[in-house]
This record gives C-alpha cells, sequence and structure tokens, in this order.
C-alpha cells in the first residue's frame, strides 16, 4: 500500500502552487491547531502537577507522613513508643508534639491559631520548618522561658516581630474566687517561619512542648507522635503494619486519611481537564478533513489519470494517508517541543507577564501557593502527543478512502 510512489506524491501534494493557495493556508491552520491544542495541554497538565507537587510537599512539611495518638487525644508515657518504632526500619524519624487550639492577643489585634508544642531537637527530623524560619531558631524554644515562633501572616496580622510580647489565651479555665477565667499566658516572639502556604503562615504558632503542656494541662501526656516514613506513598501500608503492635489505648493515621479528599479532587480536575483540552485537538486533527477534502476535489482529475496509469486503489488511498500524516506529524512535533519548552520555563514566563502587566495572578490571601509551579512528567508528554498523533491518521481515513473510490471514466469525460 505505502509504496515510495504514494510516499512521493503524497509529499509533493503538501507544497502548493498557487492555484491551490488556500488550501495550503487551511494546511497551515490545521497544522498550528494542532500544536497549539497539545502545547496548551502539555502546560496546563505540567502545571497541574507543579501544583500537586508543591501542595504535597508542603502539606507534608508541616503535617506528619503518620501520627500516633491515643484514643482519648491523650499520649501517655511516649518514650516507650520508641522501642517499637525502633524496629519498623520504613519509619525514618519520630517527634512528639502537642497541639490545640488558642487565642493570641497584640496590643493591637486578636487571632485564633493552631498553638503546636514541640522539641526542638526531634521537630527538625519530621518536619521541614527549621529551614523555613525567617528569623530565630527553633532552638530558642527552651522550655519554661514561654518562647513562640510565630507564621509570617500571621506575625504580620498581630504587628509582632522578634522580641514582642503577646498573650496566649487557651480554652481551658482556672478556678479563683472571683470565679472561672480563661488561662492567659504571656509569651515572647523568638522566630518567625514562612512555608509559602497561607493556611499554615497564617494559623499557626510553635512552642516547647514543655510549655505547651503547662498552658493546656496535659501533665506527663502528649498529643501524640509523628513520624517520618521513607515512602510518603506507602504510608497507609506502613501505619497499617505498625498498628497491630501498638497498645490498645493508641493508634496510628497516616497522611493520606486526612488530605486524601483533597488529592482525589486534583486527580479528578486533571482527568477532566485533559479531556477537555483534549477536543481542542480533536478539532485542530479533524481540520485535516476538511483539507484533505478540499485536496481531492482539486485533485480528482489527477487522481483518474494515476489510475488510468495502473495505480491501485490502496495506493491512492496511501496519498492521502500520508498528506495527512505528514499535516499531523507537523502539529504534534511543533506542539510537542514547544509545550515541552513553555512547561519547563513557566516559573520565569509568568513572573515576567505579571511584571509587564503589573497584576498578580495568584494572590497568598486566596490561594494556598502563590506562585506558578509547574513539573513536566515525560509519561503525559508521550500520552498526548501520542493521541494527537492518532487522532490525526483516524482524521485521513474518510478523505482518503473518497479518493480510492475515484472513477476515472467518470472523470475524464469531459476532459
Amino acid at each position: 500500500m505505502f509504496k515510495p510512489l504514494s510516499l512521493f506524491i503524497g509529499l509533493r501534494y503538501t507544497r502548493a502552487k498557487r492555484r491551490t493557495g488556500f488550501i495550503s493556508f487551511i494546511t497551515l491552520t490545521s497544522v498550528l491547531g494542532i500544536a497549539l491544542g497539545v502545547a496548551a495541554l502539555i502546560t496546563v497538565l505540567s502545571v497541574m502537577n507543579g501544583f500537586e507537587a508543591e501542595l504535597r510537599d508542603r502539606i507534608l512539611g508541616m503535617t506528619s507522613h503518620a501520627s500516633i495518638t491515643g484514643a482519648d487525644g491523650e499520649l501517655h508515657q511516649w518514650q516507650s513508643f520508641e522501642d517499637i518504632l525502633k524496629t519498623e526500619p520504613r519509619v525514618l524519624a519520630w517527634a512528639p508534639y502537642v497541639e490545640g487550639q488558642a487565642m493570641i492577643n497584640s496590643d493591637r489585634r486578636v487571632s485564633g491559631t493552631l498553638l503546636r508544642g514541640i522539641l526542638p531537637g526531634y521537630e527538625p527530623r519530621v518536619s521541614e520548618v527549621a529551614t523555613h524560619l525567617v528569623s530565630g531558631q527553633l532552638e530558642a524554644l527552651r522550655a519554661g522561658e514561654f518562647g513562640i515562633i510565630l507564621g509570617q501572616e500571621l506575625a504580620e496580622h498581630l504587628g509582632v516581630m522578634d522580641g514582642d510580647k503577646i498573650t496566649v489565651i487557651t480554652p481551658q479555665v482556672t478556678a479563683t474566687p472571683a470565679g472561672i477565667l480563661p488561662r492567659l499566658k504571656r509569651f515572647t516572639v523568638v522566630g518567625i517561619f514562612h512555608v509559602g502556604m497561607f493556611e499554615y503562615d497564617r494559623n499557626m504558632a510553635l512552642i516547647n512542648l514543655e510549655d505547651a503542656k503547662r498552658l493546656f494541662s496535659l501533665e506527663d501526656a502528649i498529643s501524640g507522635l509523628r513520624l517520618k516514613v521513607d515512602d510518603v506513598f506507602l504510608a497507609r501500608e506502613i501505619a497499617r503494619d505498625i498498628g497491630p503492635r501498638l497498645p490498645e489505648t493508641a493508634y496510628v493515621t497516616d497522611w493520606t486519611k486526612a488530605h486524601s479528599n483533597f488529592f482525589k479532587a486534583i486527580q479528578t480536575e486533571k482527568r477532566v481537564m485533559f479531556i477537555i483540552l483534549l477536543l481542542i485537538v480533536a478539532v485542530a486533527a479533524f481540520n485535516i478533513v476538511s483539507t484533505l477534502v478540499m485536496v481531492v476535489t482539486d485533485k480528482r482529475a489527477d487522481i483518474a489519470i494515476l489510475r488510468t496509469q495502473g495505480m491501485t486503489p490502496s495506493q491512492v488511498m496511501a496519498i492521502f494517508i500520508v498528506l495527512g500524516t505528514i499535516i499531523g506529524l507537523s502539529g504534534t512535533v511543533i506542539g510537542g517541543v514547544g509545550g515541552v519548552l513553555l512547561a519547563l520555563n513557566v516559573e520565569t514566563v509568568v513572573p515576567a507577564i505579571e511584571r509587564f502587566f503589573g497584576v498578580h495572578f495568584l494572590s497568598a490571601d486566596v490561594y494556598y501557593i502563590s506562585e506558578l509551579p509547574s513539573l513536566l512528567i515525560w509519561r503525559d508528554v508521550i500520552n498526548i502527543t501520542g493521541v494527537a498523533f492518532v487522532l490525526s491518521i483516524l482524521a485521513t481515513i474518510y478523505p482518503a478512502w473518497q479518493a480510492s473510490r475515484i472513477r476515472p471514466a467518470e472523470e475524464l469525460r469531459y476532459e
């Protein structure tokens, strides 16, 4: 079917003469349509992959891969759990913590926050907060000194900086002769962190574990143990293996339970976006149909002459399949290269556009991430270009089949 003659004629038809300039214009729009669709699909999926990876890293940088908590919200004698965790090679580190809701009052404003008590020596093993400190150090959270590290957005909202005093108000109450009073404690700001995720920068503060235990009246108990595992995607299996070895008063959970719906929603959105943008590629690919129909109409006499010289219907069909394939391949290659280059440079291109037009696409107080990330996955590029190329080939079948049915006697009757 695909003999050199069919290939040669198909390639020859890609070069237009002056009288077929309009057909060449339609051909060019088909190529550009496929290229733009492929490039857009690669870029959009790369940005969505970047968002997913960035969100996962930032969430897991502040939360735990897995955690051990008590059935009543309190975990006693947490040091005894270390012997169990040491026998699990997939658990890389662990750290105790105390968490509770509190109100923070400065001289100017009041804000609710999640107060987390940590041990400065343990915390860097399970989280990345130490690498995101704008000022201060975790070691400044010394027991009994009541120091506090605030998220940058929270500190700006309260109008405080290092060295300032703030008042922490907890839901626990204290009975006094004057009545029931909320528990208050003055803290000194010893540091500020900036994770880049508004949820944490605005709503979290860190204090020493012992200070948190005193503040929330936990005595010798803690809220739980945060675990870091060697593979975040196997956190559920690791948690399932650890569970049976824990006392009945404790249970283990993993990050997929707390954030599973969030990441499932991202995956669903990626699939829907792929289908929607693939329609653009499909429309551009089926423009090849109109292009080939016009070529077939213009070349009917040529086809009839070729048939009289012994060319078979399958060879005629091959001519137009070659022509359509070249159009689809050109658009796919151009779009693939352009999409890859754009996806690899999104983090440079978007800020340049923002500076030029004086706009900011992702406001930090609205979106989790204020910068546009991009993660190019070559499997996505192969899938997108492969589907685009297949659609282009499918679009050639009907016009090529119509060309193969041309009858020489009828076409040459009035020539």
